[in-house]
């Protein structure tokens, strides 16, 4: 089981530790419900430095990463992210990312833990004759989240940059404490906040300058799902994988088919002919939640499963995320969740549950 660089301090702060992604990584540490409330009102700080980091680099990286990938990095300019899916041939998601641009022929692939190996593989595997050097710097960088309404504010007090120059998905090399980062204006939580990348000892010194503030709040892998479930975001291993492709999970925004990549006829086809699953929001009716993996029926029929299923923190009303094979159901329409041999009464809403 691997560790992260504040595995030791995790353990003197008091964090629950469970396996994630092939790392033990902090679960809570006050409660789940505490940490998600925090984050939505004041800032939380997360120790994500299990993400796997891909370096691609050389005269033709852009043509190369727009051939593995979904997105197109030639429409983003430098120091800028873009959103991306790796498929394999028949469209299904071998993995989501995050692209960072630095300029024309230097990118940055930030992947899930538990796939950066298969990722990299795949990429080295797909290389043929493009001119380009990848490097898996996954073991270079160390990462953290600063995540909240106040994040801005917390992280302003230890820079001289002008924090307000980074717009949602910008990113910049950035000196805090005389140290240097990259530190990009986004997160996995639905509110304004920060990712930020360093060295082993640089990330250790930012931990420990950070939990100085008396605002911010140390949060775990447990908020940090529910967060992003709340804000109606999708997680690898729950609502996307290998055996669903972006059409049906609602991810189209995400693939520019005027270009060429890897899965594009068979995604192009999909696309033709309609897919057969969506990706639906459920509100519960009745009391229970829906947890990953229960069915869904209509009318008796079996129509799908429950991707993730939460009673939100900080409310009591349960929530889900189902894959359905009934595309002529729209929001409003009343489904069952069977929950331990107990057919529940949902009804099918958005999938942004934050707000509302």
């Amino acid at each position: 089981m691997k560790k992260t660089v504040l595995y030791d301090r995790h353990l003197e702060l008091g964090a629950k530790m469970v396996e994630f992604g092939g790392f033990l990584m902090p679960l809570e540490y006050s409660s789940i419900i505490k940490e998600h409330v925090a984050v939505r009102t004041a800032c939380g700080l997360f120790d994500v430095s299990h993400m796997g980091e891909i370096s691609i680099r050389g005269p033709q990286a852009a043509d190369f990463i727009n051939y593995l990938v979904t997105s197109n990095v030639k429409t983003i300019p430098p120091y800028r992210m873009i959103y991306a899916m790796l498929l394999h041939d028949n469209g299904g998601i071998l993995d989501d990312l995050m692209i960072y641009k630095f300029l024309d022929d230097e990118y940055l692939l930030v992947v899930n833990a538990a796939n950066t190996q298969r990722d990299f593989q795949w990429i080295v595997n797909h290389k043929n004759d493009y001119d380009v050097i990848i490097t898996d710097l996954s073991n270079y960088y160390s990462l953290l989240a600063l995540q909240g309404p106040l994040s801005q504010d917390v992280l302003q007090k230890l820079t001289n940059f002008d924090l307000n120059e980074l717009k949602p998905l910008d990113f910049r090399t950035i000196d805090i404490a005389n140290n240097e980062y990259i530190v990009s204006r986004s997160g996995y939580t639905g509110e304004d906040g920060f990712e930020i990348y360093g060295t082993d000892d640089g990330i250790k010194i930012l931990f420990e300058l950070l939990l100085q503030d008396e605002r911010v709040t140390l949060c775990g892998l447990g908020a940090r799902d529910t967060l992003r479930f709340e804000a109606g975001l999708p997680l690898y291993g729950n609502e996307i994988g290998d055996k669903v492709n972006p059409l049906e999970v609602g991810l189209g925004y995400a693939v520019d088919f005027s270009k060429k990549f890897i899965g594009s006829n068979s995604l192009q086809k999909i696309y033709e002919q309609g897919p057969k699953h969506k990706l639906v929001g459920l509100e519960l009716l009745d009391r229970g939640i829906a947890r990953t993996g229960y069915e869904v029926y209509k009318d008796g029929k079996l129509i799908g499963n429950i991707t993730t299923g939460y009673m939100i923190p900080g409310t009591n009303k349960s929530y889900a995320m189902a894959l359905i094979n009934d595309l002529t159901l729209k929001n409003g329409d009343i489904v069952n969740v069977r929950i331990r041999n107990k057919d529940v009464v949902a009804k099918i809403r958005n999938k942004r549950f934050k707000n509302k």
